[in-house]
């Protein structure tokens, strides 16, 4: 079967080491997050974490977040509403779009 490509974004190619020097978070508090939920990096085959692009614009984004004082379960659902609040407009987009050729295709009276 064939291999879904990922954006480039989304690949995991940095190790827990590199991400933590990215964001200036520790590694333990990298793993905390993930047990908590607010990020889950790709694993190598194994077992080693892989950190992406995307990985670490979230982890700005969290500590962002936990220097505004928000605690860990408030991130959690701040980030949850942001990826639902992103998938709802992505899905009205669409609608509009085939509200749009549907209108286009029908006769004219």
């Amino acid at each position: 079967m064939p291999r879904v490509r990922q954006p480039r974004s989304a690949r995991g190619v940095y190790g827990i080491s590199v991400a933590s020097e990215l964001t200036g978070i520790d590694p333990q508090t990298l793993r905390l997050y993930e047990r908590r939920g607010l990020l889950t990096p790709a694993r190598s085959p194994g077992g080693t974490r892989r950190y992406s692009d995307d990985d670490v614009d979230r982890l700005h984004q969290i500590s962002e977040h936990v220097a505004q004082g928000v605690n860990l379960a408030g991130i959690a659902q701040i980030l949850h509403l942001q990826r639902r609040n992103s998938e709802l407009e992505s899905d009205n987009s669409e609608l509009k779009s085939e509200n749009a050729r549907l209108r286009s295709e029908q006769p004219a009276t």
